[in-house]
């Protein structure tokens, strides 16, 4: 097939006017009776409402935190100690990482008793954020332009996706529902060089950022359609994954077919471009 020769409109947008150190939260665990949590370093629990630490919590130790009537409670040595709040945030006093699942996180922890039980959400810069959904989405071995073609898609999927899950007081779960993410735990070299490098990039269309949609493979052509909607940056086009079969929805970019033509010399501009029509790349403000 013969390559595609791109122009790139790199504008700069003012995009989304919210805290650039914590501009996302993904939703970790929803309505479970029970969590646990911890730091690397040492931490501490503070009260939503009023700002003040609730327990301190120590490096590599961990907190099984369950719901307390309308307030939070620790499990500690057979006994329950409530927190005397609702709603708690994790945060390290150094640089370091809280823990969830089983993995660890950068940014914080927000821990709320909704209903009689728990709500889990990591609250996390952006960028830390796509570092932690890249390697969870699309193996680090495979070719780095592929790379850096999700890293730009997975960050145009977030913004143009902000506030989805805010029923459970998120913007967006950590599986496939939305976007797999694992946290820091995921990180790898090469991922986050590739998040790194396109620092800030997003899809466009008529001055929007775009829901970038993808999936594994569209088994040999791409739909131009979202579950029986329409969107103009949506065609159908062959997808380069033919001998995958199809894996997901089909819609946008191809996975497979990405790293495929990424093996044939494309770049992740041109990738893009390929998958997703008529769409223009702009660069958030870093003030924004």
């Amino acid at each position: 097939m013969k390559k595609i020769i791109i122009i790139l409109a790199i504008v700069i947008l003012n995009i989304i006017a919210i805290n650039p150190s914590y501009a996302i939260k993904i939703g970790l665990l929803t309505q479970v009776s029970e969590a646990g949590v911890g730091v690397n370093v040492n931490g501490r629990m503070i009260d939503v409402n009023t700002n003040r630490t609730v327990c301190t919590a120590d490096a590599m130790r961990g907190y099984v935190l369950v719901p307390y009537k309308n307030e939070i409670a620790v499990k500690a040595g057979g006994k329950t100690y409530t927190l005397g709040t609702g709603a708690v945030v994790l945060r390290t006093d150094t640089d370091g990482y809280v823990s969830a699942k089983g993995k660890w996180y950068h940014g914080k922890l927000l821990i709320k008793n909704m209903g009689g039980k728990l709500t889990v959400i990591n609250d996390i810069d952006l960028e830390n954020y796509i570092k932690g959904v890249v390697p969870s989405e699309m193996p680090a071995s495979w070719e780095y332009e592929a790379l850096k073609a999700q890293a730009i898609a997975a960050r145009s999927f977030a913004l143009a996706n902000l506030g989805k899950q805010a029923k459970y007081g998120y913007d967006l779960k950590d599986n496939t529902d939305d976007q797999a993410y694992g946290g820091a735990s995921a990180e790898t070299n090469i991922t986050n060089r590739a998040v790194d490098e396109t620092h800030g990039l997003v899809l466009t269309y008529d001055m929007k950022i775009i829901s970038a949609y993808y999936s594994a493979s569209a088994g040999g052509m791409t739909s131009d359609s979202i579950w029986g909607g329409y969107a103009p940056y949506l065609h159908s086009v062959p997808s380069f994954d033919d001998a995958v079969g199809k894996k997901g929805h089909g819609v946008g970019m191809s996975q497979h077919g990405a790293n495929n033509l990424a093996k044939q010399g494309y770049n992740a501009y041109q990738i893009l471009q390929y998958f997703y029509s008529n769409i223009k790349f702009a660069k958030l403000n870093k003030d924004s």
